[in-house]
């Protein structure tokens, strides 16, 4: 193997040692930030997901609250939830784990949760400013990736970043703050999707090459050049009997065959997942410190 390794773990525990200092700030105003968790269901992922952000909350010494209801709960109970803790002043973020059942409005839930309090960067409101360019929480994965790409001496300034994938969660706001006028974008940015036709012919032409479709090991070494940066956002569960869990967890990319051919690749697990945890810690951190302002 001859490509860098991008160490999302690493880079999220430097992040993580500056919030510390950050909330040792914070505690001395008397102020401890909070986060509260909503999980809607028994989804094994989400569960998972947020076990993992609770965790990352104790280590930190932010406050968290994590609610959990049964997925039979109506939309106006969970609009309540959410109105409860738009008014409690010990919570500063507010994120509702997704998927949500099919009976509930996604829309709906990202639209009541104010966006002073919009810690995953999904309300319309902090859409907008991002892609106004004004200051906003940057949803979570998006912006883990940019700082994962400057962090491991990669900036996306003046490079061509493809991205494969146009979902509202990564692949959109990726696109859009990686082409901002801005030191650590400046990208000129391509985005593939379902309806691309002859996907490789964009994908070789990638200084950055950042994969989110969800696609397991999609992307084969003919499909990048020999200098790019891999950067893999999938999470993909494949079947693999002779393992104890009878599954393994691969990525969007044949991470062996391109980590042999790129300069640098993100490992799945262990690069963009840390770094989605501990954006939303910051952002957390953000909300809690620009609450003082408006005291």
């Amino acid at each position: 193997m001859s490509a860098i390794i991008i160490d999302g773990k690493k880079i999220s525990r430097d992040i993580r040692h500056e919030l510390e200092n950050q909330i040792a700030d914070l505690r001395r105003e008397g102020l401890i930030p909070g986060l509260a968790t909503v999980l809607i269901g028994n989804n094994a992922a989400s569960v998972s997901y947020v076990r993992m952000k609770k965790k990352a909350c104790q280590d930190l010494s932010i406050y968290n609250e994590c609610i959990e209801r049964d997925a039979s709960i109506s939309e106006k109970e969970l609009l309540s939830i959410i109105d409860g803790l738009k008014r409690d002043s010990k919570i500063h973020g507010i994120l509702v784990q997704l998927p949500l059942p099919d009976h509930i409005n996604e829309k709906s839930i990202f639209d009541a949760i104010p966006p002073e309090k919009d810690v995953d960067g999904f309300s319309p409101v902090n859409l907008g400013k991002m892609m106004l360019g004004e200051d906003c929480f940057l949803s979570c994965t998006p912006a883990g990736i940019q700082e994962l790409l400057i962090r491991s001496g990669f900036p996306p300034d003046g490079k061509h970043v493809v991205v494969l994938g146009r979902s509202h969660l990564v692949g959109l706001p990726l696109a859009n703050i990686l082409m901002k006028k801005a030191k650590g974008a400046n990208a000129t940015v391509t985005v593939c999707h379902t309806g691309t036709k002859n996907i490789s012919d964009y994908t070789r032409q990638a200084d950055i090459l950042v994969a989110a479709m969800g696609k397991p090991e999609f992307i084969t070494a003919d499909m990048v050049k020999d200098d790019a940066v891999i950067v893999d956002v999938g999470t993909n569960r494949v079947e693999a009997p002779e393992t104890e869990r009878g599954y393994r967890i691969v990525g969007d990319v044949k991470f062996e065959e391109v980590a042999e051919k790129v300069r640098a690749i993100s490992p799945v697990p262990g690069g963009v997942g840390p770094m989605t945890i501990t954006m939303l810690l910051q952002n957390t951190v953000k909300s809690a410190i620009l609450s003082l302002t408006r005291q």
